[in-house]
């Protein structure tokens, strides 16, 4: 990953951003938008190697690839809520933010609930068995 990159990109939008939101407030929050964009992008562009590995190393496990999909569906949730509550906050509306995460971490616990439910079922069967 281009972390030196990706810090100059963030320092000169915030340059950029702080300078515009003197005379136009609604420019600033959208240099903010791109600028996290655009660095969204270059991280997800660099993840591909360790969703490999960590595909690699849960079927050398023998677990079922539903477990690969949960995580990488939950990190997605993780980062896609952030990312926008993130933009929220940028843009004044802190309100907004926390919802947008609170629907974040519902999702979830939504996507997780087969995860759950195959655990109780294990533990079921050991407590009986």
């Amino acid at each position: 990953m281009n972390i030196v990159g990706i810090a100059g990109t963030a320092l000169i939008a915030a340059i950029l951003a702080v300078t515009l939101k003197r005379y136009n407030q609604e420019y600033a929050v959208v240099i903010s938008i791109i600028a996290g964009v655009v660095i969204l992008v270059e991280i997800l562009l660099n993840l591909t190697p360790a969703v490999q590995q960590i595909s690699t190393l849960l079927s050398g496990t023998g677990l079922s690839s539903e477990y690969a999909m949960i995580l990488f569906k939950s990190l997605g949730i993780c980062f896609l809520a952030q990312f926008s509550a993130d933009s929220c906050r940028d843009a004044g509306e802190s309100a907004l933010a926390s919802k947008v995460e609170l629907a974040g971490k519902i999702s979830i616990l939504v996507l997780s609930l087969p995860l759950f439910e195959n655990i109780a079922q294990t533990a079921i069967g050991l407590i009986n068995g």
